[in-house]
Formats: C-alpha cells, structure tokens, sequence
C-alpha cells in the first residue's frame, strides 16, 4: 500500500531521524544542516510525498511565493491586447523561473477593488501595468508592500518605473518619415491621456517641427482618437478620406499598430497603392503586423525585457534590495518593412 500524501512535519522528522526543527530548515532551504542529515531528510520526503503546507511555510517566512499583477486598462482588449499581451507573457515565464506564482487581475474601474483582491491573497509584491490613478499608489504605500509599475508615469520619486522611450521613438519615426521625402503628414493619435500615446505623438511632432515642418503650416493634419484599435483606425480614416486624398498627404503615421492597420485597411479598400502612394507607419512592432500584405513599418517596444526585468527588480524589492534604479527606459527603434519606401 502505497503512503498517503501531504504527512506532516513531525512524521517527516520522525522517518528522517531528526529533530522537527532540523526538517524544517532543511525543507525551507534556511539555516545550516550536514550533506548526511540533508539526504535523509530529502529521502524521507520522497518516501512520504511530502508536501509542505503553504500557508504554514508563509507564516514561518513571511512569503507566499505569490506575485500580483494588476492591469489597468478602460477599454478591451486588456490581456489579449496585442502589447500587454506581451508584457504579461514574459511576466508569467520570468516569475515561474524566479518560484513565484502570479495572480492577474484587471481593473477597468480604475479603482482599489483589484488591489483589495491581491492585498486579501497576502502576495509578496505588485506589478502596476499601464495607466492608473495617483489613490492607488497611496493606497499600496500604507501596507509597505514592494510594488513597480510599467508602462506608466508618476511624479512620485519614490516608485520604480519600467517605460519604453516612447518621445525618442516618435521621433525616430518622423526622421525617417521625412528621410524617405514625405513632407505632409497625417497623423491619427490614440487617447492622449495614456502616456505612450501622448510621448509618441510629442516625439513625433516636435521632431518635424525642428525639420520645418509644423501643424499650423498645413503640412501635419493631426486626428485624435478616443481609442486605440483597428475599428477606430478605419473609422477615422473613413471619416478623414476625402481631406486625406485632397489635401495630398503622402506619409500616415499612428501611435500604434492596431491604429495603422485599421487605416491601411480602409485605404487599401479604396484602391491607394500602399506605400507607392502612401507610406504608412505605426508602432509597437506587434507581430500582426509583421503578417499583413502589405507588412507594416513601425516602432519597436521591448515588451519582453519590461515583462523580465519587471520582475527581477520586484524580486530584488522583496529580498529587501534598495539601491534600484526608479526609471528604466528601453530603446524604440524603426522597423522597416513594405508599407514604406525610400522617395527619391
């Protein structure tokens, strides 16, 4: 007859020859015990299925293991959103690497409820992803909780940020918009109230206006979009065609894919040869646009190292490391692809 599972400490130590303290130490991996007395006790585990209790080992520890993730996003997509996807990916593979386990939740409120929940699972720390309101860091402040945020901004100097250089990266798109010859833009923007879509749109605005070119000369026709998805791109361009096709703008550029390629769409629906008529750009470097015919220029974002090394630096925060950097900022880079080309 085979043992029952999960027997307790004390049979563990009894089996092993040693003292219930000893066992512990050697099953928690804290403390000093021999190479001999680490075998037996690791042999009588296998031997009972030993299983320790977790809420037990956290009272002993102070740890759960477990890591909060809470995203905040108004409108869906929110965890199939084609960015955040990412992030959240690499999130789950670095925790499972690290032995911590993830609770994600999603807060379209914008509210504590979310952190409620994570606070009642008695998790080690937080990852704060996207937009939120000022109430919830005070909020996660008064249980001296580690937390970080990513892909958002905060003027409290005290919280670690992980953002892509979403300004840099509007501006490399403008240069090499305007080093292709394209010298009147049209520009769909998502919600300027989100971080990244404000800094891309700045980015890529000021730079054209330090190459000569500005709004108020006609040459840059700015539409902003209350969100930030395919429908809204068609939608937009939809609305917009005839001063687009009119007005002779050659270069459309949107602060994200998702955007540029509800735009492109529509354009190509009406018959605009894509770039030879229109260069067309977005950004995130989302792989759907890579698959599109034809396949997208963009800006890339490193959503796989913001979701490692978020993380790592929470890691770092709740085994009490403190000299960490408060801004980790990540390089956006142009990816050209078939949907611009060089004008001569």
């Amino acid at each position: 007859m085979t043992n029952k599972p999960n027997h307790g400490l004390r049979e563990l130590a009894q089996l092993a020859g040693v003292s219930k303290s000893t066992a512990s130490r050697v099953i928690s991996g804290n403390g000093y015990a021999s190479p001999e007395v680490k075998e037996r006790v690791l042999q009588a585990a296998e031997a009972l299925r030993y299983k320790p209790n977790a809420v037990a080992r956290a009272m002993v520890t102070k740890r759960t293991n477990n890591l909060g993730v809470i995203v905040f996003r108004e409108n869906p997509p929110i965890v199939s959103h084609p960015l955040y996807g990412k992030i959240i990916d690499e999130i789950l593979v670095a925790s499972e690497a690290r032995g911590y386990s993830v609770f994600l939740k999603t807060d379209r409120e914008m509210s504590l409820r979310s952190t409620d929940y994570l606070l009642e699972q008695r998790v080690d720390g937080l990852i704060l992803v996207s937009r939120l309101q000022k109430n919830v860091i005070d909020y996660v402040k008064k249980f001296n909780l580690p937390y970080l945020m990513v892909n958002g901004s905060t003027d409290d100097p005290d919280v670690i940020h992980l953002v892509s250089n979403d300004e840099t990266g509007g501006a490399r798109a403008a240069d090499y918009l305007h080093g292709l010859g394209h010298r009147k833009f049209f520009v769909i923007a998502g919600p300027v109230e989100h971080r990244s879509h404000s800094l891309r749109l700045a980015g890529f605005t000021r730079r054209l206006e330090q190459l000569g070119i500005s709004p108020q000369s006609g040459a840059v026709q700015i539409v902003p979009s209350p969100e930030s998805s395919f429908a809204y791109g068609m939608k937009l361009m939809e609305e917009h065609y005839a001063t687009f096709r009119n007005q002779g703008y050659t270069a459309l550029f949107t602060t994200n894919d998702m955007l540029a390629l509800g735009a492109m769409k529509l354009l190509l629906d009406r018959g605009v040869r894509i770039p030879q008529e229109t260069a067309v750009m977005g950004y995130d470097d989302i792989e759907l646009g890579s698959m599109y015919s034809p396949s997208l220029s963009t800006v890339s974002v490193d959503a796989s190292g913001i979701g490692r090394d978020a993380v790592e630096l929470l890691d770092k925060l709740i085994r009490g490391e403190m000299d960490l950097p408060k801004l980790v900022e990540y390089n956006s880079n142009v990816v050209i692809r078939q949907s611009t080309e060089r004008r001569e």
